[in-house]
């Protein structure tokens, strides 16, 4: 049991460091490459910031754990508006003025109701797997498109901010870090998943719960990190543009992969306990963030109330366990 703690603890610390060498590496080549920099936030820095959940939820589905792959994907994107967003805005409030953002939310929500779909029958089949990663795809070109049209938009601007107040680092340790980023975030998964799994199994606990707990906010610390410094930054398109961005990836890519590997069972409790949270904050992300009040911002009394529905739910979630 000690050992799989530190396995966790660990992996989740490796996890964390390699992740933002593996951003720094790729944000750098694409840099050398002379992608737009609002490419580069949405695409590979959207992407960067979820590889921890993707590699994680691949490597569980792998060895015969998908439930821990479906909670990383859910418990990630509650942990990213209810406790990421909440934590963010209470320092800062966020102002939302990029429109690739506002076009960004409804698709979110669309994608939500989608997974809530699949979740009907009971089971994601392989069949509603590759369902996910195709919509993903089209989202990944409808982004890269959208970065090449929308180069003045403030998102962009965003990064362009963040990226020139980097040194730029050279291309063949952009290279190296890359690939140490890599193979560091590959090896931490397999010792964060068998950390879990252990844990699991030692106290009873279901793979699920686990996954929505302590996994899902351990490989949610990258995104946490960069909101964090964004807003600092006034940069508020970028702290939303992460969190949004992020959750696409989990919804489409992190469950698709995980369905696509290894098709899984769902319980009930799936999609009437943690979809419901999962689609509320969704839809309060969609009214807060799109502007129906006259203003786009999530303000600190919002930021405050997301903070309390994330400290409710886990503590609903730890209640069940402990009183099992």
């Amino acid at each position: 049991m000690l050992m799989a703690i530190l396995a966790v603890v660990g992996g989740l610390a490796l996890l964390v460091w390699s992740a933002d060498r593996f951003i720094d590496g790729a944000a750098a080549t694409a840099r050398h490459a002379g992608m737009p920099p609002l490419l580069i936030g949405m695409v590979i820095i959207g992407f960067g910031t979820s590889a921890p959940e993707m590699v994680v939820s691949a490597f569980a589905s792998l060895q015969g754990n998908p439930n821990l792959a479906l909670g990383n994907g859910y418990g990630s994107n509650i942990t990213n508006i209810a406790l990421i967003l909440g934590i963010t805005a209470l320092l800062s409030p966020i102002a939302v003025h990029s429109q690739i953002l506002r076009k960004e939310l409804p698709l979110l929500a669309v994608i939500t109701l989608l997974a809530g779909y699949q979740l009907m029958d009971g089971q994601i089949t392989a069949t509603e797997a590759w369902t996910l990663l195709g919509v993903f795809f089209l989202m990944m070109g409808w982004s890269i498109v959208q970065g090449m049209r929308q180069r003045g938009d403030t998102l962009g601007s965003d990064v362009e901010h963040e990226l020139a107040s980097d040194v730029i680092m050279p291309l063949g340790k952009a290279l190296i870090w890359l690939l140490i980023g890599l193979i560091l975030l590959i090896a931490s998964s397999r010792i964060l998943v068998w950390g879990a799994v252990d844990i699991a199994s030692a106290m009873g606990v279901s793979d699920l719960i686990i996954g929505l707990t302590v996994v899902a906010i351990g490989t949610s610390l990258p995104e946490l990190a960069s909101s964090i410094i964004a807003v600092r930054k006034n940069e508020h398109d970028l702290a939303l543009g992460n969190v949004i961005g992020s959750n696409m990836f989990n919804t489409l890519a992190v469950v698709g992969i995980a369905g696509a590997i290894h098709p899984m069972s769902v319980s009930p409790e799936v999609l009437t306990r943690d979809w419901v949270v999962m689609a509320g904050l969704t839809l309060s992300l969609f009214v807060l963030g799109y502007g129906f009040r006259g203003q786009s911002r999530i303000n600190r009394a919002e930021g405050g109330l997301l903070l309390a529905i994330f400290v409710a739910y886990t503590g609903y979630l730890v209640y069940g366990v402990v009183n099992a």
